[in-house]
């Protein structure tokens, strides 16, 4: 008998940018509208920027100190920082090929026009002139450099430019070169506004442009000979000894303070920009070759994200929808949930309820106590306004604050201090343990009215939700949200608080699965489960959507139940290390990635069990940091019609031809063969879940029920085609 091939994974890293390809290729995809490409052109510029600032960053560190691995595949992060600074500069290239040659075409065709320097009319160039003098030069602080004026420090992602000049400056010297910093309170683009001759409705022009073309005013007396634009990212991980802080919050703001000055991972510089003085960047920035990146346009393309902002275009971006809001949950919302569970499935749900539930909960004089995660909520948040609102009406409120949710620190600290300040119970989690988890209880004083004379009981309403309580992403992002009062599940939830504010160990939980305690175990125990279905001569079936797939162990448990016969399905947006259809080893997993117009962001694991179907949502992710350091739960659907609901959406993810990718064993991802036979049928999933929830309308759909919708859209029906064809 043949033994199986060992297991083997795919590079979390290398998959990473993989999926920045993916998104890249959004922009490309004429069936999106023109401003929406945009917007994904630069989504994958904002990642790859975090790549560098946190990923890459990290390896680097590892190199330093000669770390030999840094993952299952094996690579050393020396090897693996060569792999990575190849593929970066395939992806880079990509991004400037997309934007000069497919958008700012297609844009220009729209009348939405970059102007070029060579391009401006005489009358264009006399009101940028003017603009210059009065908006841009008065805050400019060009640095001649020489051994009074060093190289100066270049903040993280701050707009530069490299300055050679020639001649004499005040004091008889040569300087060769400068630097000119663009302070951040200066706007990369610059509308030109339409009255101005040769002018169309929407011109812009960079910033760059303008200080190029008058750079000369900034050294008087000497002259110019180069002028080009460069951008340095920096290690923006904050490091923060945890065990060794007295005060986590004081210790996090005296790291923020220096995130801008992190080590150097990568310098872009102008296409343009002779090697003389690249490699002068390089040797002042200690950067390799491999670290510098050649940027044929703007050295940031995240600038053009203001674009659709700025132009009333409605006909080339995605078309608005108002979220729906149940029928059940726009009156009592205790009530409803007493009723059953109901769940929210953002962003066709609206995020209101979850807003109203905390809002009726601070008004009402039976709720006694409110007890929350918080990890992303945003700088002004709904969800801070209801829990002070609560804390303030005299209620009992428990937040447990995250204040290391990365690039949301600053936010998260000002929450906590707030809270702090109208004498809401606030804590940061468990030192060494990230808590991730989306949790809400309610706690309320009820009397059974059925019951005469009943004596007033305490009663917990809960939501449980896959993504943050931040009505903003809940617009943008796929995720789900549970409203129950279930007794068991509540009172799981209780423990966990219990847990997370006194530190001390709870009674074991009936429903609820958490990390890093019982999640990845329940996760495996529940795979093993399906290869025993399969050796009892019973199907195996396994459907998990999650962002991310890495953690070796439950890697290998899925090869095993491939090796055994269980057919499984991920659904994973970003990072993958699993190889998929490897003869012998993983013949029976498929894997996808849904790129479009929402952020999939739910993590969903369905398990078949003999069929008697287990569905759990969950705020984490199939990878080490979720399941071993970091607090998060998984939660059943123990509600039929919810649990089917849910099947049944994964089902219309796994049908889709339109937004889905194929990951191949070697690590690829290709598009899958359409086997739609109508212009409906080739309509992607994210617009069928539009429909689904009725607040759009797509022709060739036929909506459901939009009160308890299941996903049962079809096309409408058309003339049968003949049987010769």
């Amino acid at each position: 008998m043949t033994s199986a091939p060992a297991p083997s994974f795919l590079n979390r890293e290398l998959s990473l940018l993989e999926f920045n390809h993916r998104v890249l290729a959004q922009a490309e995809d004429t069936r999106v509208p023109l401003l929406e490409r945009l917007k994904f052109l630069c989504i994958s510029c904002s990642n790859l920027d975090e790549f560098f600032e946190i990923r890459v960053a990290g390896l680097k560190q590892m190199a330093k100190v000669g770390a030999t691995s840094v993952g299952p595949d094996g690579s050393t992060p020396t090897e693996l920082l060569a792999m990575i600074s190849a593929a970066g500069h395939q992806l880079v290239d990509a991004q400037y090929r997309m934007l000069n040659e497919v958008l700012i075409p297609a844009l220009d065709a729209e009348q939405i026009r970059f102007v070029r320097r060579s391009h401006w009319t005489p009358e264009q160039d006399a009101w940028l002139k003017t603009y210059f003098e009065t908006e841009v030069m008065p805050v400019l602080s060009p640095i001649g450099l020489d051994p009074a004026h060093p190289f100066p420090r270049i903040m993280n992602k701050s707009l530069n430019f490299i300055v050679s000049l020639s001649g004499r400056d005040a004091f008889g010297r040569n300087i060769g070169y400068a630097v000119v910093q663009a302070p951040r309170a200066l706007p990369r683009l610059i509308r030109v506004p339409s009255s101005v001759p040769g002018t169309g409705p929407n011109d812009f022009v960079f910033l760059s442009s303008v200080i190029h073309a008058h750079v000369d005013q900034l050294f008087p007396g000497m002259s110019p000979s180069g002028c080009y634009q460069f951008r340095v990212t920096r290690n923006s991980d904050l490091l923060v000894d945890e065990a060794e802080a007295s005060d986590l919050l004081e210790a996090l703001e005296d790291e923020l303070e220096q995130r801008q000055w992190g080590d150097t991972v990568r310098l872009e510089v102008a296409h343009n920009c002779p090697d003389q003085l690249v490699r002068y960047l390089a040797e002042e920035l200690n950067l390799a070759p491999g670290d510098i990146y050649q940027c044929n346009g703007p050295v940031n393309l995240m600038r053009l994200l203001a674009i659709p902002d700025l132009v009333d275009r409605p006909d080339l971006k995605d078309p608005p929808f108002t979220p729906r809001v149940p029928k059940a949950l726009s009156g009592d919302l205790f009530a409803a949930m007493r009723e059953k569970d109901r769940l929210l499935q953002h962003p066709y749900d609206s995020f209101g309820p979850v807003l109203e539930l905390l809002r009726q909960a601070a008004k009402d004089p039976n709720v006694l106590a409110i007890k929350q995660t918080l990890y992303r909520t945003g700088a002004k948040s709904l969800v801070a306004e209801a829990l002070i609102q609560a804390a303030r009406a005299g209620k009992e409120v428990t937040v447990v604050v995250e204040l290391r949710a990365r690039f949301d620190e600053a936010d998260n600290i000002s929450l906590a201090e707030a809270l702090q300040d109208v004498g809401a119970h606030v804590v940061y989690g468990v030192v060494g343990y990230k808590t991730h988890a989306k949790m809400m209880l309610i706690v309320r004083r009820e009397t059974d009215a059925s019951v005469p004379g009943a004596a007033p009981v305490l009663k917990h309403y809960a939501h449980l939700g896959t993504g943050n309580y931040h009505p903003r992403t809940a617009r943008m992002y796929t995720d789900y949200g549970l409203m129950t009062a279930d007794p068991a599940i509540c009172r799981d939830i209780h423990n966990v608080f219990l847990q997370l504010t006194s530190l001390g160990k709870v009674p074991e939980l009936k429903c609820l699965l958490q990390a890093p305690f019982t999640l990845a175990i329940g996760i495996r125990a529940r795979i093993a489960r399906e290869i025993e279905q399969v050796q009892a001569g019973k199907p195996g079936r396994i459907v998990a959507k999650m962002n991310g797939l890495v953690e070796p162990e439950t890697i290998k448990a899925l090869y095993e139940a491939s090796q055994a016969g269980v057919q499984i399905d991920l659904i994973v947006r970003g990072m993958c290390s699993l190889q998929p259809g490897v003869p012998g080893l993983s013949d029976n997993i498929r894997v996808r990635s849904v790129i479009g117009r929402f952020l999939e962001h739910q993590r969903v694991f369905w398990f078949h069990n003999g069929g008697a179907d287990e569905v759990w949502l969950s705020s984490a992710d199939w990878m080490e940091r979720n399941l071993l350091r970091r607090v998060e739960v998984a939660f059943p659907l123990r509600d039929q019609a919810i649990r089917e609901r849910v099947m049944e959406h994964l089902l219309a993810y796994l049908a889709d031809t339109t937004q889905s990718w194929l990951l191949q064993a070697d690590g690829r991802y290709l598009r899958p063969e359409s086997t739609a036979d109508s212009e409906a049928d080739a309509i992607g999933v994210q617009v069928r879940m539009l429909a689904e929830a009725g607040v759009i309308t797509v022709p060739g759909l036929a909506a459901v029920d939009a009160a308890e919708p299941v996903l049962k859209l079809v096309p409408k029906p058309r003339a049968r085609r003949k049987a010769a064809s």
